[in-house]
């Protein structure tokens, strides 16, 4: 049985998966796979061409072939690296300790993928492309995409390395004091999937999904799903890029990461919970929350008094969890470290807390700088942390989780449907996943 969001969203998906060995509702390595619009039999077809090192001219990857990233492959300022809709992108097998699969575009370098809901972009695991129906995909087959900018990062200095690769240099975002270039362009990255992906180079230094480090707001984003990755599928640390129609799933840490001053807006995205996903570990205890959001981390200013303050504006958000107590998940929202945060129009639903106020950040909501605007927020322990009161938004803490309105929003609960919400990601268009992602 297959995955089926709305009435009419899936069916183009459908078409597609019913060719695919490995599209189906089994269980890979302990997560609940559904169906999904790729034709990975198709593409374990196509020759394989391996790349490394770094990209020097402007180059293209199209769809006759898959493209396979040995280690970690680098964009070099002022190339540009376009891939044509329809293309598939995989790594190499994988050494331990060594980052391997890992796209990134420095400072200067753009990535223009741009795929189609009927032909999207997808990185994916290689045990998806080998024709071998033994093998089953797990989080880290890929590595991860990365986009660099120039834009602002609250440290001392403008700058930073990312995290999860060596710091060697290479990979500095940001711009020193007084230089930043807010407008910055990093590409565009439209109707792409990035699966399986993550690497964990250190304890609390991994590759994510997608990483976007000091990105302007002339880099587009729209229409991308990150789902199982080993660490967080988005993160964004700095920077003034926008996004809209974004979909996370099964992610082993947390759904949506901001950091070091990131402020820019994003719209209509969903964060779906499986029950069945490992954790990441925080004091050895589960740390995986759908935001998560800090000013700055303790080491670089203990105060979290960096400016700018990290100030995302969500609107239209589905933060789901699971319908019954996880103890695998910890918030639906946690805005702590000095973060401020505006979130509308949302819905929050199926965590042990709801939206939580960390490390004083609840004077800002007192202040008005942070602002919770007409969402639902339900906790199996606590709907808003610290309690008081909230005019405009409703909260729940009911031992089964709500649905809102939507038919059937938990992921292990059978066939989605988000239909009839009045917040969330689809109260406004109900079609806008059809056909390129996996809901």
């Amino acid at each position: 049985m297959k995955n089926v969001l709305l009435t009419g969203l899936a069916l183009a998906a459908l078409t597609f998966a019913s060719s695919c060995k490995k599209d189906s509702n089994t269980s890979d390595n302990g997560f609940e796979k559904r169906g999904t619009v790729a034709s990975y039999a198709s593409a374990a077809a196509l020759p394989v061409q391996t790349v490394s090192g770094v990209i020097s001219t402007n180059t293209t990857w199209d769809n006759s072939k898959v493209w396979e990233l040995s280690g970690v492959v680098t964009v070099a300022n002022g190339v540009t690296l376009t891939i044509q809709a329809g293309t598939y992108i995989k790594s190499t097998a994988n050494t331990v300790g060594v980052p391997n699969g890992v796209l990134v575009a420095v400072r200067g370098a753009k990535i223009n993928a741009i795929g189609t809901a009927q032909s999207p972009i997808i990185f994916t695991s290689r045990a998806l492309l080998d024709n071998n129906a033994a093998t089953a995909p797990a989080p880290g087959d890929f590595g991860g995409v990365i986009l660099l900018g120039k834009a602002h990062v609250n440290t001392t200095t403008g700058t930073k390395e990312i995290e999860g690769l060596p710091a060697n240099g290479t990979y500095t975002f940001g711009s020193l004091r007084g230089t930043e270039v807010e407008n910055d362009n990093s590409g565009t990255l439209s109707y792409v999937r990035i699966e399986y992906a993550g690497f964990n180079l250190s304890t609390d230094n991994e590759v994510n999904g997608l990483t976007l480090g000091g990105v302007g707001n002339l880099t587009t984003l729209d229409h991308i799903e990150v789902n199982y990755g080993k660490d967080d599928s988005f993160e964004f640390f700095g920077g003034t890029v926008n996004a809209t129609y974004l979909v996370s799933k099964a992610a082993d840490d947390d759904n949506f990461d901001f950091d070091n001053g990131y402020n820019g807006s994003i719209r209509y995205a969903v964060a779906i919970a499986d029950k069945n996903s490992t954790h990441s570990q925080s004091g050895g205890a589960s740390d995986s929350n759908g935001i998560e959001s800090d000013n700055n981390a303790p080491a670089e200013d203990a105060t979290f008094s960096l400016l700018p303050k990290t100030h995302p504006k969500l609107r239209n958000f589905s933060i789901i969890g699971t319908s019954a107590v996880n103890t695998g998940y910890k918030f639906g929202v946690r805005n702590r470290r000095g973060a401020e945060i505006e979130l509308s129009n949302s819905i929050v639903a199926g965590y042990p807390s709801g939206f939580v106020f960390n490390d004083g950040t609840e004077s800002f909501y007192a202040s008005a700088v942070s602002k919770l605007t007409s969402n639902d927020f339900h906790g199996f322990t606590a709907a808003i942390t610290p309690a008081g009161t909230y005019t405009g938004n409703t909260i729940s803490t009911a031992a089964t989780a709500p649905s809102y309105g939507m038919t059937q929003p938990f992921f292990n609960n059978g066939a989605l449907s988000f239909v009839g919400a009045s917040n969330g990601a689809f109260a406004v268009s109900t079609t806008w996943a059809q056909g390129w992602s996996t809901l």
